[in-house]
């Protein structure tokens, strides 16, 4: 069997069709269907199941699927690393909406001075997207906000950032120094999108001290979010790394929580290279990177480790039961 045959039987699988998978593949349904029956005659079962003219993959399919996008993940990181010699390498990076708005450009910039001859796509989106991306093997590797899941992923916390809550010049919190968690009880909110670390990181904070706030936005992208706190008098919590522009021009007011529970890192995510055979002295397994350029990766993002807090607004949210 070959890798083309794979690639087909992958196709048919995640589409759950002939003609779909021939449509993706530029192929005609006759080479896919064909394609299929070398595999199921070649490993001698069935992988797929044709009930009232749909597909349904089989207990021996699935099996295949996982074993396949490995061996076709593995194949492709061969090519990549291979034309190195002959032509730029590739890195097809991710980052979650926070980390791709305020801070990929920069990385990728750095990236490019000390890599020139270093190809990169970039795919933002949030967390668990990426995260998805990475098992699939459709990125090498990401940097992300949110918590990782699958412990097929390494994930090192390299980059310092922090939640803060913010409001527009309007909102009534914009005058104090300090206010106390019970104040957000009901508060309108403008709120990322489910799947997103920062609403995560958010709605464990709001559940842990039982308060309740009013959604009254939801979106996908952090510009939304600032403008209905400016303009709409909503308040939101964000990563404080989005807000430089708004905290140098006073037009909004950020508050930090007291206790650093809000507090966290954004992280290098990639798929953890096979750790059998002997780990050299002083390497740890999850380092072993499955493309050298992640580790390029990674020396670039510890220039931008260290968090600053603005001195311009001082600002703080207080636990109900701490004495001003």
């Amino acid at each position: 069997m070959t890798i083309r045959h794979l690639k087909i039987f992958i196709a048919v699988a995640e589409t759950g069709s002939m003609s779909a998978a021939a449509n993706s593949l530029y192929l005609t349904q006759p080479t896919v269907s064909q394609a299929v029956r070398d595999l199921e005659a070649h490993y001698q079962v069935p992988l797929f199941e044709r009930l009232h003219k749909k597909l349904f993959i089989t207990e021996e399919g699935r099996q295949l699927l996982e074993l396949a996008r490995m061996a076709v993940g593995n194949f492709d990181s061969l090519e990549l690393s291979m034309q190195r010699f002959q032509e730029k390498l590739t890195l097809r990076v991710g980052s979650s909406l926070t980390v791709g708005t305020c801070l990929m450009s920069s990385v990728i910039s750095d990236l490019e001075a000390a890599c020139p001859k270093m190809d990169i796509y970039s795919f933002v989106s949030n967390t668990a997207e990426i995260e998805q991306k990475l098992l699939r093997r459709e990125l090498d590797a990401a940097v992300v906000e949110g918590a990782i899941e699958s412990p097929k992923l390494a994930a090192i916390p390299i980059v310092e950032d922090s939640l803060v809550l913010v409001c527009g010049k309007n909102h009534e919190f914009y005058e104090k120094d300090m206010i106390r968690s019970s104040e957000l009880e009901g508060r309108k909110f403008a709120m990322r999108e489910k799947g997103s670390g920062t609403r995560k990181l958010f709605e464990q904070y709001l559940s842990a001290h039982n308060i309740h706030i009013q959604t009254a936005w939801e979106a996908n992208c952090p510009r939304t979010i600032l403008n209905a706190v400016i303009h709409n008098n909503a308040l939101a919590v964000m990563s404080q790394r989005l807000l430089k522009h708004e905290i140098l021009h006073r037009s909004v007011k950020i508050f930090h929580y007291e206790t650093g529970e809000w507090n966290r890192f954004f992280k290098l995510v990639y798929l953890k290279k096979n750790t059998e055979g002997p780990v050299s002295s002083g390497e740890s397994p999850e380092n072993r990177y499955p493309l050298p350029c992640i580790g390029e990766l990674r020396s670039v993002l510890e220039n931008y480790r260290a968090l600053t807090r603005p001195r311009e607004f001082p600002a703080c949210i207080l636990k109900d039961d701490t004495p001003v």
